[in-house]
């Protein structure tokens, strides 16, 4: 209740400020820094609300039932280029799981030594077969997509290399499947190789808390890459739907294609001249048309339409055939050439678009359109070719597979548990240069998601599933708001340039209010947990935030690679730190001048003292925040010790 009375409030007091904000306090002759710190003020509140949706009902499990005996379990231990000695760990590890079990390692690597290591410990081993060359391997939902449809267990506990499992996590987690509607139970990821201190922002107990408990109430928990039970049922029930789905959407591209080459066809002189070409290709445009009203309503099997749309374009060419022999040359010529422009092998599904596009630019005469469109029709691949095998039951649509399947297993009305006990122990990065990386592939796979299946276009969610889908991803946009923040009591202190048209007393009777109660919200959400190493990254790591919406824009909308990069926790890698970081320490710079600006106006007494002093404070709290990256260029691996050492800086 308190937290919901502190959520009230926060939003009350959040959007009175922001109002107040947006219509009597913007300093238009700086709009070019005001416009954007309202904005920035604006996503911050934005956020708020997304964070104090989530808490609203908050779920603490009460223990699972003990699982049933006879249940068949697959535990599948990811890896790519990890240290055999990790792997192995991890893979003892899972044989002395208590529940029976199958226990493979899943290694994309191909390596001998590894596949030599899982026949000493006599557990399976699996890796990709030749079917997988020259095709999409879509990492690590490629990896577990080719070992799923290799093994048969009707539940699978996903592992990274380095999360060694306890032996009781499936006695802890598999009771929930006795609900029939739950495909997923999610379990916190820690770690064991991180100092009190936490320099890297390693643990995350605000989200594996409060946060995925808030998700849990609203069945929004999502499957987090590791530590993760899933139903096979569930998934390759996904990757039957998906297929479907994508037939479909290839289908209604091909055909949105066909009526567009008609359109050109019909245009030409001779359809004008000859009312019995006229005639054949309305009577075929309607058919399309109608095709297209079956596909979209579901009224009739995809093969049947596209085998009588088929039927009907051979019979109308013939006809054409018989009536004029003259457009014969014509046309051979124009398929010729289409033939050698264009692919003879059409990957329809995963790339629809440029096929049509090539087989519709084409100004072909009435036959050659309907060469055309016929051959558009052809090119669907049922058997995905293209693919290495023809289901996908982990999502391929993003660097990072875990949510976007979770996302889809919730829009088909699956159900999802969080389950809130450490059950593995995990190893975190050692150094900051990997920390970086990882981050960025997490931002990056979950603004892939936001591109190309935005939660609120999923017409299977429920609107608080959207809302707390949409909200991680919202999360990602913070590097484009703390650009403002930084900048904002710089120019203020450095140009005397004011942002806010009002009085400093007028400023803070509004906003004070709010920021005292989301930090309240914010401290008895978090149950005691330290939760200031999160915040400070939140906002240090804002050019890491910037760069993964670039780059997902980029590799989304222009096709742009990501490339994947397999997290280290081998050590330490030695990189220089400090090019790493040459966004922030050019912040900090800038803020100390601000600082040392500010100072000598109080002290000389320019201008308006409380502003110059807010400024001043507001600087100084920046410097604070981007200070963790001290103790992450510093920090050189851990050492045990370290866990009796130390506190947060």
């Amino acid at each position: 209740m308190a937290v919901r009375i502190l959520v009230l409030l926060t939003l009350i007091s959040g959007t009175i400020y922001i109002g107040w904000r947006w219509l009597f306090s913007l300093n238009f002759d700086a709009w070019w820094i005001a416009i954007p710190l309202v904005l920035a003020e604006t996503y911050a509140l934005i956020d708020v609300f997304f964070f104090g949706f989530t808490l609203w009902r908050a779920k603490s499990r009460p223990a699972p039932p003990a699982p049933p005996p006879g249940l068949t379990v697959d535990v599948f231990i990811t890896t790519y280029n990890e240290e055999i000695d990790i792997v192995r760990r991890t893979a003892q590890a899972a044989k002395r799981i208590r529940y029976p079990h199958r226990t493979y390692v899943l290694d994309d690597g191909n390596r001998p030594a590894m596949k030599a290591m899982a026949g000493e410990l006599g557990i399976g081993y699996i890796t990709r077969g030749p079917g997988w060359e020259n095709r999409p391997l879509h990492a690590k939902a490629g990896n577990l997509n080719n070992a799923l449809l290799q093994t048969d267990g009707e539940f699978l506990l996903i592992l990274d290399a380095d999360q060694v499992p306890r032996p009781q996590i499936l006695d802890r987690t598999l009771g929930y499947f006795s609900k029939r509607t739950i495909a997923l139970v999610q379990t916190p990821q820690e770690f064991i190789n991180v100092p009190d201190h936490d320099p890297l922002g390693s643990q995350a107990p605000l989200f594996y808390g409060p946060i995925q408990q808030g998700k849990d109430g609203w069945n929004a928990a999502f499957f987090c890459g590791s530590n993760a039970i899933l139903r096979r049922e569930a998934l390759m029930q996904l990757g039957i739907s998906r297929y479907v789905i994508e037939l479909e959407e290839a289908v209604a591209t091909a055909l949105r294609g066909a009526t567009r080459v008609l359109r050109r066809a019909r245009r030409r002189p001779e359809a004008k001249a000859d009312p019995r070409v006229a005639a054949a290709l309305d009577e075929i445009r309607f058919a399309v048309l109608a095709a297209r009203r079956a596909v979209r309503d579901h009224t009739e099997s995809l093969a049947t339409v596209t085998y009588r749309l088929q039927q009907t374009i051979t019979r109308v060419s013939e006809e054409l055939v018989g009536a004029d022999l003259a457009l014969i040359a014509q046309d051979l010529e124009a398929i010729g050439e289409l033939n050698t422009e264009t692919s003879a092998d059409f990957d329809v599904l995963s790339d629809v678009g440029s096929n049509v596009d090539a087989l519709t630019a084409r100004e072909l005469s009435p036959l050659g359109a309907l060469s055309s469109v016929q051959k558009l029709l052809r090119s669907i691949d049922v058997d995905r070719d293209d693919e290495a095998q023809p289901l996908m039951p982990l999502a391929t649509i993003s660097v990072t597979e875990d949510m976007a399947t979770s996302m889809r297993l919730h829009d088909m009305g699956w159900g999802s548990v969080y389950h809130h006990e450490t059950l593995a122990d995990g190893l975190a990065p050692e150094d900051l240069g990997t920390m970086m990386k990882q981050r960025l592939r997490w931002a990056q796979g979950t603004i892939q998601v936001m591109l190309r299946e935005n939660p609120w276009a999923q017409k299977g969610l429920s609107f608080p599933q959207r809302t707390l889908y949409f909200a991680t991803m919202w999360s990602y946009l913070s590097g484009f708001a703390a650009l403002a923040f930084f900048a904002a009591p710089i120019i203020f202190l450095v140009g005397g340039v004011l942002p806010v048209s009002s009085s400093a007393l007028e400023f803070f009777l509004r906003f004070l209010p709010y920021l005292v109660i989301s930090q309240l919200l914010f401290f008895v959400a978090s149950r005691g947990l330290s939760t200031w190493r999160g915040q400070q990254y939140s906002l240090a790591l804002f050019p890491i935030w910037i760069r993964s919406v670039t780059s997902a824009v980029a590799n989304v909308w222009f096709g742009t690679p990501l490339g994947f990069v397999v997290t280290d926790k081998s050590g330490p890698s030695g990189r220089a730190p400090l090019r790493l970081v040459w966004p922030q320490l050019v912040v900090a710079i800038l803020l100390v001048i601000a600082t040392i600006v500010g100072v000598i106006r109080l002290v000389l007494g320019i201008g308006e003292p409380i502003g110059t002093a807010i400024n001043v404070g507001w600087v100084v709290f920046d410097l604070i925040i981007l200070s963790v990256l001290v103790h992450a260029v510093r920090y050189r691996g851990y050492r045990a010790e370290e866990k009796s050492e130390g506190t947060a800086a």
